[in-house]
Order: C-alpha cells, then sequence, then structure tokens
C-alpha cells in the first residue's frame, strides 16, 4: 500500500514538473535576442525564441535547456532557472581579408536530383542538412553565388534560417562558415525560393560543405486549424509550423540531423552484412557556383 501511494506521488510530481517553462534571451546590455535555437538537451523537443526574445518550452524543471545561436556563445541552463536568459557575444579572432577578383561569367548548379521522389514533412524543431562533396571540377567555380530550396508553404513570408557548416574530422558538420544567422523570408505556395549568396564571400570548401535548414517555432510561423471529427463531432485545433521543405527520396552513406543540441547520424550498420547506401529523405536544397 505504501509503494503505491509511493508511485501515485512521483507520478503527480512528474505531472506538475512537466510544464510550459516560459522566459526570455536576452544580451549582456539586456536587449532581446530574436530566433535563438532552445532544444531540451539530449530530447527531441525544441523551440525558438521571439523577435522579443520570449520564448516558452514544454520541460520538466530538473531537465537541461540548450540556447544557441550564431555570434553568441552557448549555454547549457536547468529549465528551473531559464526566467531570464543572458547570452555573451562571441569574441571572432578575423582573419586576414583577402579580396578575390570574381568574374561570374560561369556558373554550376550542383546537388539537383533527377527523377526523385519528393515529399513535403514537417521535420520541427530539428535542423536536417544536405552533404555537397567537393570535386576537383569546381576549382573553376570556386564560389557559391546562390542557395536554393523547395518548400510548401501557407502563409506569406515564412521566416527561417538557412545554415553553412564546415566538415569536421568525424565527417560530422562543424563550425559554421558565417559569424552571423542567415535568416530568410520565403513564398507561399510550393516554390523554389533562392537566395543571392555574393556577398557572404563564400568559397565552397575543398572537405566539402553542409547546407542546413532551421524552421523556427515562431508564431509568424504559426497556423491554427480546426478539425471536426465527423464520426464524434469533437472539435480540435492542429498547430503547424510553416515552412515545410520538400525532401528528395535518394540512397545515400549517411544522413546527419540536429536534434536535441547535438547531431546524429543515420548510416547503414555494416557490422549487420547491410549494404553501404540506404533510402532516406534529404531537404531538396541546390548550389549555384560561379567564378
Amino acid at each position: 500500500m505504501q509503494e503505491n501511494r509511493l508511485w501515485m506521488l512521483l507520478l503527480l510530481l512528474s505531472f506538475y514538473v512537466s510544464a510550459q517553462t516560459k522566459g526570455v534571451v536576452v544580451d549582456e546590455s539586456g536587449k532581446p535576442i530574436p530566433y535563438v535555437n532552445i532544444w531540451v538537451e539530449n530530447e527531441n523537443i525544441g523551440t525558438t525564441s521571439e523577435e522579443n526574445g520570449a520564448f516558452s518550452i514544454t520541460a520538466s524543471a530538473n531537465k537541461n535547456l540548450l540556447f544557441s545561436i550564431l555570434g553568441f556563445e552557448k549555454r547549457i541552463i536547468k529549465a528551473s532557472e531559464v526566467s531570464n536568459v543572458v547570452l555573451k557575444a562571441t569574441s571572432f579572432q578575423l582573419d586576414e581579408v583577402v579580396i578575390a577578383r570574381r568574374f561570374e561569367t560561369r556558373k554550376l548548379e550542383i546537388g539537383q536530383i533527377n527523377n526523385s521522389v519528393l515529399e513535403a514533412f514537417d521535420n520541427g524543431p530539428r535542423i536536417d542538412v544536405k552533404f555537397f562533396p567537393y570535386d576537383a571540377s569546381y576549382k573553376k567555380t570556386r564560389f557559391i553565388k546562390k542557395v536554393s530550396i523547395l518548400t510548401d508553404s501557407r502563409i506569406d513570408n515564412a521566416t527561417v534560417k538557412i545554415h553553412f557548416y564546415k566538415v569536421d574530422s568525424n565527417g560530422f558538420p562543424g563550425e559554421e562558415l558565417l559569424t552571423k544567422d542567415f535568416i530568410v523570408n520565403l513564398q507561399k505556395g510550393v516554390v523554389r525560393n533562392g537566395f543571392d549568396l555574393t556577398n557572404l564571400n563564400l568559397k565552397m570548401p575543398k572537405t566539402g560543405i553542409f547546407i542546413g535548414f532551421e524552421k523556427l517555432i515562431i508564431a509568424k510561423n504559426k497556423l491554427e486549424k480546426t478539425i471536426v471529427n465527423s464520426n464524434t463531432g469533437k472539435t480540435t485545433t492542429q498547430i503547424l509550423y510553416y515552412p515545410f521543405v520538400l525532401y528528395n527520396y535518394v540512397e545515400k552513406d549517411f544522413l546527419y540531423t540536429f536534434s536535441g543540441g547535438k547531431w546524429n547520424r543515420q548510416m547503414n550498420d555494416k557490422s549487420a552484412g547491410l549494404v553501404e547506401k540506404f533510402k532516406a529523405y534529404e531537404p531538396a536544397i541546390n548550389l549555384v557556383l560561379t567564378n
């Protein structure tokens, strides 16, 4: 009997502490920081801070929350202590600036997939990436001029981040090539959205590059839909965050996803005798290179 009471107490306590945790993210001067990536550590639960720095996330008080955004140091804080999160600006050691002459007389599109299956998914708060390996022929078109992404959106001007990652020593997405988030607005409908990267002066790394898409879990991107059950007449509200990215169903050696505050790699288990490649969904992202 005593054991039953203890079990019920633990259940009630768990229900009580696993609730909406709210707070605000600011810099050292107290200025709100918008679009901060916020994760429950090691869990697939995440959100994004609003333009005023405010956020809300479902997390038990004893869980760790990870806060990250380009230009600021990452922080891991207990959910019970996040009413006011202060992020410290990152100090960058600037490399020597080399002005390279650009001609833009050649263009090469890479990453396009022919005769592939396209599917639209609500990828939640995670970051999915596409890997672009380096080829010796890119020497003649070494600058990244444009990135395009195929999306399906039911709202105008959905706001998202696009990430550009180097490849680390283990083959995972590593350091970001930019020092500030690349935030863009997408068109409504099923559209290939293209963005000019000329001013970023990005070059194709010889180790390849990962391009990632991060959906922002913010009010601006939210669409609520009322659904009525035809059998019971019961009404429920479905909440969706746009845009949906379209994915190609292709053969891959590996696939990387960022969730729970870390990168996760999906690949076949060679020790189990499986073939090296496997079928997986990869975001429909293309690059245009130029000279």
